[in-house]
Parts: structure tokens; sequence; C-alpha cells
């Protein structure tokens, strides 16, 4: 993705309303952004596409929602309290902080020296309730996994399922990162979109390659190419010390191959730790008759904020049409926030703008994702769709209402035919307004 620039997507997902540095108007909150309206809409189209692949279409799946605050007593099980750090050094002369393995010698910022390499914790810390003593206290989850191997117990005694079976969840996750870079692919509030698929102990090979195949078929589904991800088997000194086997998926971003998705198998590590704090038995009964195991795990672990980036950088494209340089996004018509624009030629004339709001209401009502625009010439909300990603601008001219062309001109259609205009191409053809739905869909 080297031709891509970086300040390209930066600057076109602000201007055009993906996403914006949080806090701007009070000068910005370092690590923070705003999701904009068709960001939002990107985002949610991403998170039901996964959902819908992962949870809906597959009967060994069941999702859940916990609460991002939890008990602190579950943070130290899982070792986060103890364990989920950065090494951190300070420049003795200008004070700013840096992560140790991201800088050498010097500061970058004033060429200061840096004072004794320590370990930062990333977890948030809050309290709970009006009294503030370590009683009270508790943390912003730095993960989505936590809530699933708390509730495993409940999953287990409400639904009674069989090995191999997996439990998901998508939601807010909060790491106090030393230096957030990069956009949103490194930022101290984030979203996870999760999975604990728990397995006998004998059979997590077979899971583990399943879901490796899975990760690749999502990236095809929202539209990441398959020759910008790349494998990256975790070696045993760099993996986290639960796992016994880890695979980095890397997608070439901008600024440099980087970690997108992970896979790893983390055993039983998660379930017996909760086990042995809380004193809950985290087991269950896969056979009638068989002695209560505590399940294994493999964790295909997505986050979504990264998979935007990739799929923005991904489907940013500058071409030529019709002699003038463009630029637009190539989305997946699956995750594209908008599925199709309708225009009225010309929003001066009232029966062409009645003929036009018709035919928005129809396809709205089946597909909420259409936008109405007639606003300027029909070249600039062609140049406006196209670089918001739109698949489809559809028009309504003066032959969908069933007057004659103009002088010298031939009719290439009909009554009730509109042009729909494909993105990419930019051709246009003639088609029924019956059609435009089983078009865009």
């Amino acid at each position: 993705m080297s031709e891509v620039s970086m300040d390209k997507v930066v600057s076109l997902a602000k201007r055009r309303g993906f996403i914006y540095p949080g806090s701007e108007i009070y000068g910005g909150l370092s690590g923070t952004w705003d999701y904009g309206p068709l960001g939002v809409e990107l985002k949610n189209n991403i998170k039901n596409l996964w959902w819908r692949m992962f949870v809906q279409d597959r009967d060994d799946m069941c999702g859940l929602d916990a609460a991002i605050l939890m008990n602190a007593r579950a943070w130290q099980a899982s070792g986060h309290v103890s364990g989920f750090s950065d090494p951190l050094v300070e420049c003795k002369k200008c004070k700013r902080r840096f992560r140790a393995d991201q800088v050498e010698g010097k500061c970058p910022e004033c060429d200061g020296p840096f004072g004794d390499v320590r370990q930062f914790n990333m977890m948030f810390k809050t309290q709970i309730g009006a009294t503030e003593d370590e009683s009270s206290v508790t943390y912003l989850r730095p993960e989505t996994a936590g809530g699933i191997f708390v509730n495993f117990k409940n999953v287990v005694d409400s639904f009674h399922p069989k090995l191999p079976f997996g439990i998901a969840q998508i939601g807010k996750a909060f790491r106090n990162e030393i230096a957030p870079r990069d956009f949103i692919f490194r930022s101290r509030e984030f979203e996870q979109m999760e999975i604990e698929y728990f397995v006998r102990p004998s059979e997590w090979e077979g899971a583990f390659e399943m879901w490796r195949k899975n990760v690749h078929a999502f990236n095809e589904a929202v539209g990441i190419p398959a020759q910008s991800v790349h494998e990256l088997e975790v070696g045993d000194t760099d993996r986290a010390h639960y796992s016994k086997r880890t695979i980095d998926f890397e997608f070439d971003f901008p600024f440099g191959r980087k970690e997108l998705y992970g896979l790893a198998y983390r055993t039983d590590f998660d379930l017996a730790a909760h086990s042995e704090v809380s004193g809950v038995p985290l087991k269950m009964v896969d056979g009638e008759g068989e002695e209560p195991i505590t399940p294994h795990v493999v964790e295909p672990s997505f986050g979504v904020d990264r998979t935007i980036l990739a799929v923005l950088t991904s489907a940013y494209t500058e071409d030529e049409l019709g002699g003038e340089a463009r630029t637009y996004l190539k989305f997946n018509s699956a995750v594209a926030p908008i599925k199709a624009a309708v225009f009225p030629l010309l929003k001066n004339k009232p029966e062409l703008v009645a003929k036009a709001r018709e035919v928005y209401a129809m396809l709205k009502k089946q597909v909420p994702q259409v936008m109405w625009d007639d606003n300027g010439n029909i070249g600039k909300r062609y140049r406006r769709q196209d670089e918001i990603g739109t698949p489809y601008c559809i028009t309504i001219d003066f032959e969908t209402l069933g007057e004659l062309p103009a002088k010298g001109e031939s009719a290439s259609g009909g009554k009730d035919t509109v042009t729909i205009r494909d993105r990419d191409t930019g051709e246009q053809e003639r088609v029924s307004v019956s059609e435009l739905l089983s078009r865009v869909v």
C-alpha cells in the first residue's frame, strides 16, 4: 500500500464525515477519535457482517454483551493488574514519555537523554461508588475477552452447549497507550470483535486451522485484498505467557506492515485462573456419563478500528475518468456506508423532484443506506458520491417521466426508466425502476 498516502486517507476521512479528531474544538484529546455520519455506517456494516458470518450463520456460536466495568479481581486473575504493561522511558530534559521499544538513543523531540526504563500499566483505573479506597477500585476493561470467560458458566448453565462451541462479543476496550499513533491504528479507546472458541484439549489444532481460514474469509468479505495480508507465526519468546501458538495477521498499512488481527491458542489458562481466584468451578460435562472438564480455548481477535483503517486504505483509489483526475473509495458493496444515491436531474423542476422522491422512498424502505442528493450539477454529485464510495448513482430525468427526448436525440429506455451509473467504471445504463432494488441490494 506504499502508493496510498496516510495524509490523503486521513484528510478524506475528515472532509467526508468518516472520522473526526476527538474533542477537536478544545484542541483535541490524544488517542481519541469520533466516527462521523458515514464512519458510523461503515463501522456498523463491518460489525454486522462479522456478527452474521461468525454468530448468526453458525450453529456452534452464541453472542454476549458483557459490562465494561468488572470486579477488579477478574483482572487480577487474568494477570492484567500485575502484567499488562509496556516499557516506558522519560526524557530527562523535556519530560516527554515514550515507549522504550519505539525510540533509540536520545529523545526524538529535544535530543535529550532518557532515564531508566520502567513498566507502565496501560489499564485505566477508576473508582466505583462514593468511597475512594482500595475496595472501590476497578478498571475500564483492556480487552473484551474477560467478560466472556467470566460468563462461561452462565452460558453453559443456560444453554448446555456441546464442545466445540464459541462465545462472541463486540465491544469497547480501553488502553492508556504511552504513545497513540497512526490515526485510528493505535488509540486509547477502541472496539474489538472477539471469539473464545471452547474445544476439547486434543482438538485445538483443528479449531485453530478452521479459524485461521475464517480470518481470511472475513478479509475477503470486507474488501481487504489477500495480497496485503501476511501471516506471522509468533515465536516462543514473543508469545503471551498463556499462549501455546499465536499467528499475527499483518496488513500492509501506508506506515508499514503492522498487526491487523490475532489468533491464539490460550489452552485452559483463563478458565483455570478465574476458577482458582473466584472459587467457582469453570468446567462442563460434554457427554453423558463423562467427568467435568475444563475446555481449552482458541481465540480469534479482530480490531474494529484497524479493520476500518485497512478497508479505507484498501479502497482508496486515484484514477482518471473522462479526462479528469478523481479520487474514489472502492468499497465492497457489503460495507459501503451508502449503497446508492438518488438524484433528480434538475432540482428546480418539481415533476423531476417528485418522481425522484418516489424512487428514493421505494428504495429506502428496503435499503436504509440510500442517500438523497440534489446539491450541485450532476458531475459534482458523481464526484462526491465516488469519494464516499457509493457503488451506484441513480438519476431521474425527463425520459423517466415519459417526456420526449431533446431534438436530435433518441430515447434510450422509455418511461419509468432511470440512468444508473457504476462507481468504478463510470459507465451508465438505462434500467427500469422495477429493476433497481435487485441492482443495489
